[in-house]
């Protein structure tokens, strides 16, 4: 019996080592800065607080800021700027100094968790990859001599784009020029209980796939199963471009004999604009990869490679920082305005505590798109008439009479019927034409009913341009006819689930 017992002792410790699947997932916020107008680190804090967001990470060591998140109990990752890595990583004292001045003055107060050396070293900044694992190390050593090292994990962001042939994820492996820095890199995370950093952006694998990967794989929307990818490998399917990626990441790893280092994506999410090239860089897809992301990290889904592991994520970004080069869809990645308010509102059904601008229950009735326009017009003139809805903001020269067109007065009219019924099941419906939403269709000094009126979130001029056949939305050229529509309009009942645009 004994012996039996040494033999499976023995065999438990010969097999390879697995992710532990000990702590749920988080979702973070990444702070950029560069903002005409940045927000005080108290105003930052405030946010931060009124919209329950637990885990930020900071692209430096701003002292203000950590003097704003102390006795926050918000977790904290700072980061070591990639220009000061070529100093730390050369010199044991320049790094304890770091982590004296950037840690030290301010734990305990302030909760830093971890310690992000540089960013995208390998791909941005070839000449200190050489000393990378150096300054990691430099630094652990101080957080050691500090006692912190068991409150502090170290670590790198890496971008996607070290991993080559990332599709499928099982034949993935890292660029093996970077052999040399990413073994003893790997062989420091795995000895002293750190993870793997790891930008990941659907965003830019949709955009560079040349129509490949369909929008919806990359947006997390619900796919059939035919459209689903199948690793012929492993037979592992794959509903979204993000699980790919963070799978192509474990599999890399596994091709340098590492299988016991978790992931965290330090950096993900959507712009909300873009240029003319990027059509696709809008405040709808942005909201949808965002709720559905986080949704789906919340969750704790994990992945098709390890299911039910913890995949934490910090989005990108916390603000639109209008200060940033380059096309237009960098400048527009944050949840937020400089002023605090929100870009758009996340639609996070079951997602849990997360985000005080989650408004799933304030909803509305907008117009359906490609809804036929002489459907629209007659619904409008019934919710206008019969429907006795105060139409009177849709007049010329009033709030919501821009874009004149019968979309956009249509959308306010059912919203303003809708609201008025109490979202009764059934009075968003007009014969087909209309659909609940919870994005608020607001816009400029138009605010529909219902809203709070402080979501920014603008009508989709394309959306509401009226086809050829169609005339003109102006109340004046409305007529009343009450026979229309009856009330058996009210007998349909819509079934709300959590949204998934």
């Amino acid at each position: 019996m004994a012996l039996m017992l040494i033999m499976l002792l023995l065999l438990i410790f010969m097999l390879p080592f697995s992710i532990s699947a000990a702590e749920d997932a988080f979702i973070g916020v990444n702070i950029g800065t560069d903002l005409s107008d940045m927000p005080t680190p108290t105003e930052t804090v405030a946010l931060l607080k009124a919209q329950s967001i637990q885990h930020v990470r900071l692209f430096d060591a701003d002292r203000a800021l950590l003097l704003a998140l102390a006795n926050t109990g918000i977790r904290v990752t700072i980061s070591v700027p990639n220009d000061q890595i070529l100093g730390i990583g050369q010199s044991n004292a320049t790094a304890a100094n770091w982590v004296s001045r950037n840690v030290i003055a301010h734990v305990p107060a302030t909760n830093i968790t971890s310690i992000a050396v540089g960013s995208e070293v390998l791909t941005t900044l070839s000449n200190a990859a050489p000393i990378l694992v150096s300054a990691m190390k430099f630094i652990h050593s101080a957080l050691v001599a500090a006692n912190l090292d068991g409150q502090i994990k170290v670590s790198t962001p890496h971008s996607s784009s070290i991993i080559l042939d990332s599709f499928p994820p099982s034949q993935a492996f890292f660029n093996r020029t970077w052999n040399p820095v990413m073994v003893p890199l790997l062989n420091f995370l795995q000895s002293t209980g750190s993870y793997l950093m790891f930008n990941v952006y659907p965003y830019y694998d949709y955009q560079q796939s040349n129509g490949v990967i369909p929008l919806d794989y990359a947006l997390f929307r619900p796919l059939p199963p035919n459209k689903e990818a199948v690793d012929s490998n492993t037979l592992l399917h794959y509903t979204n471009v993000f699980d790919a990626v963070v799978d192509a990441a474990y599999f890399a790893m596994s091709d340098l004999n590492f299988t016991n280092i978790p992931i965290v994506v330090t950096e993900s999410g959507w712009p909300s604009k873009g240029d003319s090239s990027e059509s696709d860089a809008t405040i709808d897809n942005a909201n949808t990869y965002n709720s559905n992301l986080i949704r789906h990290v919340l969750n704790n889904t994990g992945t098709p490679k390890h299911p039910g592991i913890a995949v934490s994520t910090f989005i990108y970004e916390l603000y639109n920082e209008d200060l940033r080069s380059g096309e237009v869809s960098e400048k527009n990645w944050g949840l937020f305005y400089a002023d605090g308010e929100p870009v758009y509102t996340l639609h996070l059904a079951g997602a849990g505590v997360i985000f005080a601008n989650d408004t799933t229950n304030q909803t509305f009735c907008v117009t359906k798109s490609n809804a036929d326009t002489k459907m629209l017009q007659a619904a409008l003139d019934w919710a206008c008439g019969p429907g006795k809805v105060d139409c009177s903001p849709l007049l010329q020269g009033q709030p919501c009479y821009e874009p004149d067109n019968v979309v956009a007065h249509a959308a306010y009219a059912f919203n303003a019927y809708y609201q008025k019924m109490a979202k009764s099941p059934g009075t968003c419906d007009f014969k087909g034409v209309a659909v609940i939403t919870t994005t608020d269709p607001s816009h400029g000094s138009c605010v529909f009913p219902g809203s709070h009126g402080k979501n920014r979130t603008r009508i989709n001029g394309t959306s509401l341009a009226p086809s050829n056949s169609t005339s003109s939305g102006c109340l004046s050229q409305h007529n009343y006819n009450g026979g229309y529509f009856t009330n058996s309009m009210i007998l349909i009942v819509l079934l709300l689930s959590a949204v998934v645009m």
